[in-house]
Formats: C-alpha cells, structure tokens, sequence
C-alpha cells in the first residue's frame, strides 16, 4: 500500500542543492529588473538598487530570489536576448556568492538562461515551458539546475485575449505530464523540476479561480507546486482593487495555496506573505 501524498518525499535538485518536502513552504522573492512590469517596473533598473533588494527581501524572509530582465505582463513588448542579459547579469554577478540562498532566472530564453547559470544562477523560472522548441532543456540539463515549469496559452502579448478551456485543470494537468515526458527525453530528471500553474497567464477570472480551488488536484504529479499570485489583475477584478491595494487578496491565495499544498510562493510582498504563510502553517500543524 503506497503512503499519502502528503507524507511521500519530494526532492528538487537546484545544482549543487537539494530541498526536501515536506518543509516549510518556500517564498521566492521578486525582482523585476524591468521598466515596464505590471508592479514594480521601473524601480530596479539600476543593478546597485537590484542587489539591494535582494538581500533586503532574503533579510524578509525569502529563501530564493527570482530576477526577471523581461516584462511578461498582459500585452508587454518583448526584449532582444542582449538588452535582457544587459538588464539581469550585473544583478546575478553582484549577488552570486553574496547571497545564502538560490539565484532563479526568470526568463524563456535559453541565452540568458545559459549566461545566468554560468553567472551563479542555480534555478531557470521558464513561463513559456519551452513551448517554441530550442536548446533550454539542453541548457538546464547541462548545468543540472532547477527547472520551473509554468503553463501558459499564448503568449504575454496575446495571451489575455480570450482565452478559452474546456477543463482547464484537465487541460493544464495533460500540459504537465506532457512537458515532463519531454523534459525527461531531453535529459532534465524529475527531480529537478516545479510545476507551476501559471495564474493569469492566458487565463481568465473563472480560469484563475477554478485552478485555485483544485489545487489539490496537481499533488499527484509529486512535483513541487510553484503558485505565483502576488498583486495580479484578476484580484483587481473580482474585488475592486487597483495595484497598490491586491495585498490582502493576495495573502489570501497564499494561505489558501498552502492548506491546498503548494511549497512555493512567489511574491513581491516578502514580509507580509512569510508572516500569513508561517501562520497557517502553524494553525495547520498537529498538536503535540
């Protein structure tokens, strides 16, 4: 008789790291090092102001760093290889053995995914899920580095113009056992690999808060779970909220993700999400 999920170990390979779960669930901060993204576009374009950010969030909390040359937001432009590698590697080189914890690249290009490894990155946050074909697998499965996997219809320019699904939690689940196969054809293990279900990314509302609800639904994967919801339009939509007012909305999906088993969260608001995640942790614990 095989154990629950919930007691079975998870392991995910970033390099010369290894995480086990079940832990306390992860919180990766956000770097946007970016003019125009939906948040903070804008405010870290300077690498000196970036790396300080970094470090701020880790002392808030954050046990990965997720930094982002490319604004993916709905509708963005997208950059030349050289301008993102411009944006990001005088970041990743001024936190590369500076900063006790993991450095991610959140990119879709497999040279700027190459450079930040190289530069001291140890974990490649792939929206696109190298859904366009070329060598990031090849690249990922060299380093022996950490692998988001998020799942994404369209792209950020066209992804929000009616997006439809018949089962979209069906549909995503058939996208990851898919991209896993492949992604172990290509020499990337499983146990590198996160999945993540890719909230507001050629999604709409109704979309967004199916996945939310069956969260649960993604633990038989026996991957860890990524969730990113932090400040993102379809709070804005269901609740009223303008950018600088989604935090509660925010730090609710969080909580809710955790009860539902996520390990990851993803968020600009370090502090406030390690507090409400470390609370319903604790509320979820066993008596002793």
């Amino acid at each position: 008789m095989n154990p629950p999920i919930e007691s079975q170990v998870i392991r995910w390979r970033l390099r010369g790291r290894e995480l086990t779960f079940p832990r306390p669930v992860l919180i990766m901060g956000i770097v946007n090092v970016t003019p125009d993204s939906f948040s903070d576009g804008g405010l870290y374009l300077d690498p000196k102001r970036a790396v300080a950010h970094a470090h701020e969030l880790v002392s808030e909390g954050a046990e990965l760093v997720d930094i982002g040359g490319e604004s993916t937001r709905p509708n963005s432009v997208p950059v030349s290889e050289e301008e993102e590698l411009r944006r990001v590697l005088p970041v990743i080189e001024g936190l590369a053995g500076n900063l006790r914890v993991p450095i991610s690249i959140d990119t879709r290009k497999p040279g700027v995914a190459r450079a930040a490894l190289a530069a001291g990155a140890a974990l490649v946050n792939d929206i696109g899920a190298n859904r366009e074909g070329g060598n990031m697998w090849e690249v990922v499965a060299e380093a022996g580095a950490g692998y988001v996997c998020m799942h994404m219809r369209g792209t950020p320019p066209t992804m929000q113009a009616s997006p439809q699904y018949q089962d979209v939690v069906g549909e995503v689940s058939d996208f990851f056992q898919h991209r896993l196969k492949a992604l172990h054809a290509a020499g990337v293990e499983p146990e590198q690999v996160a999945l993540d279900v890719g909230i507001g990314f050629g999604k709409a509302l109704d979309h967004n808060l199916k996945l939310l609800r069956e969260l649960e639904w993604f633990k038989s994967v026996r991957r860890p779970l990524a969730l990113g919801v932090s400040r993102k339009s379809f709070i804005g939509k269901l609740l009223g909220a303008e950018l600088d007012a989604r935090l509660p909305g925010s730090l609710a999906c969080a909580c809710w993700a955790v009860r539902a088993g996520v390990q990851i969260i993803r968020a600009h608001d370090v502090s406030a999400t390690w507090q409400a995640v470390r609370m319903t942790e604790a509320l979820m614990s066993q008596p002793s």
